[in-house]
């Protein structure tokens, strides 16, 4: 198997077993932070690569659009991490205007971008789930409270990939009592 192969079946593969782990159903939104340089094995935002950002994207993209579940694709830092995602899941939020491009914004982001129908920026989103795919940082756009999620897959090509899915906040005192279906 060839390397982008390789590496969009292993992107498929976390994916679904995040999708499973978290519960995550029909219009959930979850954020994707990638640093092909780091897939690739050298330092982050050092070595962009557009054809493994294209295949990262598909291997995920693929099990998401089958579900009905948003892909929010953060960019890098040059883009201050905007997220790139479809029109239809950011309704009444605020757009701005920015194209993620391999040297900014990211190979990843790019590819969504280009993949998505009606693609537009955000500045920030609440999640429910995530995936971290070289140390890109993308607790800032996941929900409270993002809760650590341990898979059988914990690289991507070279890069570390941490995974969080999130659940609704505790409140109330010790006579509280929770919804165990919710987290």
């Amino acid at each position: 198997m060839d390397m982008f192969k390789d590496i969009k079946f292993t992107a498929n593969r976390a994916t679904l077993e995040l999708v499973d782990a978290a519960d995550l159903r029909c219009g959930a939104v979850i954020v994707i932070g990638c640093s092909t340089s780091e897939i690739g094995g050298r330092k982050l935002g050092s070595d962009s690569n557009p054809e493994l950002g294209k295949a990262i994207f598909d291997g995920i993209n693929e099990v998401l659009s089958e579900r009905g579940i948003y892909l929010a694709a953060q960019c890098c830092e040059h883009l201050n991490r905007v997220i790139i995602i479809e029109r239809a899941a950011v309704r009444g939020m605020e757009i701005v205007n920015a194209v993620p491009v391999p040297k900014a914004g990211g190979s990843f982001a790019a590819a969504a971008y280009e993949a998505f129908s009606d693609p537009v920026a955000v500045e920030e989103i609440k999640a429910d789930a995530g995936m971290d795919i070289g140390g890109t940082l993308i607790g800032m756009h996941l929900k409270k409270v993002a809760v650590p999620v341990r898979l059988s897959i914990d690289k991507i090509g070279e890069a570390n990939v941490i995974f969080a899915r999130t659940r609704p906040k505790y409140v109330g005192g010790e006579r509280a009592e929770y919804d165990k279906a919710l987290g």
